[in-house]
């Protein structure tokens, strides 16, 4: 049963209560916080500074695998995000699409509201058919405010329920300076996110939904006979950009949110708040062209290395070796002088006996005294306190 089978009220609680039902596991792709590298790391001297990009109100350059932010500037100043917001649109709609209570192929029926958008349109009127999967690429290409809210309709029924869903979605996503009135981005009181949470949301994006790359990069988008080019200048200039979304109001300023792979690795940026479509695409290529060239990911440690070990003469055996139990990727300055450290602090009141494969210690990854990261570390085998024969040898040496 699809949601146009269903009055409106009840196919908007129905499909409100099946997506949300999802949203938790799919949260979990969102990661943890970021592993913040600017201002955090000294950079050493043969890597300059990120570019100023005094032109912007706020920009941020993340990577995707790691999730490690390489640059940014006021990345939690709260904006308005114009057409950004259709990132959050598009992302419900393929969390509908995987619950199964909308389909690629079903046609949408297009409601006055939705015909009469104002703004970026992608010309869909009532009794024209128009399936999902065409609306997707209104949204994306043509950044069509008629196609959010034919997908708002669709997936929830009304537009205040999928407001209401987007803002949820925020809070499971932990995207702290985000809140939406709107599912379009035009301007409206009270309605704002930031560089950062745009990158975050990019990345869970990216992660949970990859087919949405396909529709961000195409060129050119044709509907009702209408021929648009991509609204997101990258496409057309750099073939390594494959999305994702712009966005441009008055108070907006020109805002792209763009991303890139150029050699296996895949980069994040986001401009907000610049002059016009070709500063804010050359802030982009800015963003770009320094993660590429001054920052890559190093293993710095491999699941199973040992990092060091538990010696005590009071439990059997009295060596237990201690290991990382998963690999550990960092974004760091692509510096043949950068110092990094590795420091396994065992935890504090350890007693007892110790299971095989217990969180026993930590290791923490430093450079120049600042501690980066902070992963876990796990005994290898198991031990016991020492025995009545044990003890009495360990202080009879002691004593010695």
């Amino acid at each position: 049963m699809t949601v146009s089978s269903v009055p409106a009220r009840f196919g908007a609680c129905l499909a409100l209560l099946s997506i949300l039902s999802v949203t938790p596991a799919l949260a979990a792709s969102a990661g943890s916080a970021p592993v913040v590298l600017d201002g955090k790391i000294p950079l050493p001297t043969d890597v300059p500074p990120a570019p100023a990009l005094s032109d912007v109100s706020s920009y941020i350059l993340l990577d995707d695998a790691t999730g490690a932010v390489i640059a940014a500037k006021a990345p939690h100043a709260h904006l308005p995000p114009a057409s950004l917001t259709k990132l959050m649109t598009v992302y419900l709609t393929y969390q509908a699409l995987k619950a199964d209570t909308v389909k690629m192929d079903q046609v949408v029926p297009v409601s006055v509201a939705a015909w009469k958008a104002g703004g970026s349109r992608m010309f869909i009127q009532p009794g024209m058919p128009v399936t999902m999967q065409q609306l997707i690429a209104g949204l994306m290409v043509d950044s069509g405010n008629d196609a959010a809210v034919a997908l708002a309709q669709a997936v929830a029924g009304t537009q205040a329920s999928f407001v209401t869903m987007m803002n949820h979605t925020a809070g499971l996503l932990h995207l702290a300076d985000t809140h939406y009135v709107n599912v379009d981005g035009l301007p409206a009181d009270d309605h704002y996110t930031s560089a950062f949470d745009l990158a975050r949301l990019s990345r869970v994006i990216i992660a949970s939904y990859p087919d949405i790359l396909k529709v961000a990069a195409q060129q050119y988008y044709t509907y009702n006979k209408i021929r648009q080019p991509n609204w997101n200048p990258l496409v057309f200039r750099d073939s390594t950009v494959d999305g994702l979304k712009t966005g441009l109001t008055d108070a907006s300023g020109h805002c792209i949110d763009a991303t890139a792979v150029r050699s296996g690795r895949r980069l994040i940026a986001v401009v907000m708040g610049g002059p016009s479509w070709k500063a804010s695409a050359d802030d982009i290529e800015a963003l770009l062209d320094y993660g590429y060239r001054f920052f890559g990911n190093q293993t710095v440690m491999k699941a199973g290395d040992v990092v060091g070990a538990i010696d005590d003469p009071l439990r059997n055996p009295t060596h237990v070796p201690v290991s990382v139990t998963e690999t550990v990727v960092m974004t760091l300055p692509a510096s043949k002088t950068l110092p990094l450290k590795k420091t396994m602090t065992v935890l504090s009141g350890l007693k007892g006996k110790i299971a095989k494969g217990e969180v026993v210690a930590h290791v923490a990854i430093g450079v120049n005294g600042k501690t980066i990261d902070t992963v876990p570390a796990v005994a290898t085998i198991a031990a016991k306190p020492a025995g009545l024969g044990q003890r009495l040898m360990y202080e009879i040496k002691r004593h010695l």
